[in-house]
């Protein structure tokens, strides 16, 4: 399997609400709303990526600059479609997110995820990508759903 990893482009929703649809990230309903800044405003400093398979994307993800700092990205989305999962590619997006903001001379991205236990590979998932596990926000998505925040250095 051949993945090529880039921006997405306005052709790209419909395979992506597939991508969310298969993998639970947040209703593919919302993501038009989510993404009309990304292409409608040529200064917005968003980024959001795919990875192609066969010409048709297979993954999302998406970050933006953190308000208030200089240099700090927030990682808000990162899913794989369901039959590609396990494959390396989220690896393979967190490389391509983080060369990309390096490149760009930015130094920090944080990832957050619940602290639930049905996320429990994603927080592996981090860790394996050497994130450091720097906050614990007790019940902020919901009762008893923590907010997990993971940090990495980009330099």
């Amino acid at each position: 399997m051949s993945i090529e990893i880039r921006k997405v482009k306005k052709e790209d929703v419909v395979s992506l609400k597939e991508v969310l649809d298969s993998s639970g990230l947040f209703p593919s309903h919302l993501l038009e709303e989510m993404i009309n800044n990304y292409f409608n405003d040529g200064s917005s400093t968003d980024i959001w990526f795919t990875a192609i398979n066969k010409d048709k994307p297979i993954s999302i993800g998406y970050c933006a600059p953190e308000r208030l700092t200089e240099g700090t990205y927030n990682l808000y989305a990162i899913a794989v479609h369901k039959d590609y999962q396990g494959k390396g590619i989220g690896k393979k997006k967190m490389d391509y997110i983080e060369n990309l903001l390096r490149e760009n001379g930015h130094r920090v991205l944080i990832v957050e995820t619940s602290g639930k236990s049905e996320f429990e590979l994603t927080r592996k998932f981090y860790h394996k990508c050497k994130y450091t596990k720097q906050a614990v926000i007790p019940e902020f998505y919901d009762k008893d759903d923590d907010k997990i925040v993971f940090w990495k250095k980009l330099y």
